[in-house]
């Protein structure tokens, strides 16, 4: 299927009530035909991976084409420079997040990228830097913990940004840090109560809610079943 036809096809799956749902949330109305993210899922199953029909779909500018981009390209043949040219577009959360959760952290650019992009001033490529921190903790299953321990001081940094889509992107890297296991949870409880102790409405926001979740007894007994199934050999 080429560009064109998605693009029709995107149009004729468009509901004017998904797009203000979408505005309530901080989804931008421009260039959006309000097709639901279930739909753009199996759309792009029916795809499959297709490198080059994601080029073509990201330069439309469409939120759906945008996002559909981000499901079917192919990580193998994402270049830094690719990274670097798509954050620059990024307009809304939707779009990085799943540029970044769907794409970004396959590559072997992520790690580099997070750091480099958490530096920006710029709201939504800085929210792309610790949303892949996010992103490579729940998928890189393999990386050691001392990679994650190494992205603390920058999401330490990053808590007193008081941007919204910001603030929420610092959290979200520093929950899933903290849940990958017990060692890299205690050190993610040490960041947190470090930055609670910031004057600074945001970083106490991220201290709280980070400590909510990762002092809660439903997660220190999912590290206690882990550690069971390990020492049992299962």
């Amino acid at each position: 299927m080429d560009d064109r036809s998605v693009i029709s096809w995107i149009k004729s799956q468009g509901d004017k009530r998904y797009v203000e749902d979408m505005a309530r949330v901080g989804i931008p109305s421009k260039n959006i035909y309000g097709v639901s993210m279930a739909k753009l899922r199996g759309k792009a199953k029916e795809l499959g991976v297709d490198h080059d029909l994601a080029q073509k779909l990201w330069k439309t500018r469409i939120y759906e084409a945008m996002i559909l981009a981000s499901l079917i390209d192919d990580p193998k043949f994402v270049t830094e420079k690719q990274m670097d040219d798509w954050v620059k577009r990024f307009d809304s959360w939707g779009v990085c997040d799943c540029c970044c959760g769907n794409l970004f952290d396959k590559t072997p650019f992520a790690f580099k990228k997070a750091k480099e992009w958490c530096a920006s001033d710029k709201e939504f490529v800085k929210r792309a830097g610790y949303v892949l921190i996010a992103a490579i903790s729940v998928h890189d299953k393999m990386a050691s913990d001392d990679k994650f321990l190494a992205f603390l001081p920058i999401i330490e940094m990053g808590s007193t940004d008081e941007r919204n889509f910001v603030k929420k992107g610092v959290n979200w890297a520093l929950r899933e840090i903290g849940k990958r296991n017990r060692n890299l949870n205690k050190a993610a409880i040490g960041s947190a109560e470090r930055i609670r102790l910031i004057d600074s409405r945001s970083a106490k926001w991220i201290a709280a809610d980070a400590l909510r979740e990762l002092k809660s007894e439903a997660a220190q007994r999912r590290f206690y079943k882990s550690e069971r199934r390990i020492n049992s050999g299962r």
